[in-house]
């Protein structure tokens, strides 16, 4: 799943088109390194975004394509 789609269904960021902007603004990092809205995430990867002057760092725990809201947080662990 690329990293914007992923962001918007687990409900890290609200909307997809925001989730693209971060992600092309530097803020949004996989593994270490920038992501581009396209990049491929899978279980196991450590996701990091920057909202201004805080950072939100998780692990990925699920891929799914649709999940509901109230189950939206188990698709990650909160490392930060």
């Amino acid at each position: 799943m690329r990293i914007d789609k992923y962001l918007k269904v687990s409900r890290i960021i609200k909307r997809r088109t925001l989730a693209q902007e971060a992600c092309e603004a530097g803020r949004v990092f996989v593994n270490g390194k920038v992501a581009k809205p396209s990049t491929d995430i899978k279980v196991g990867d450590v996701i990091e975004v920057h909202f201004g002057d805080r950072v939100f760092k998780c692990k990925v725990a699920s891929v799914d394509e649709k999940v509901q809201k109230n189950l939206s947080s188990s698709m990650y662990e909160v490392i930060e």
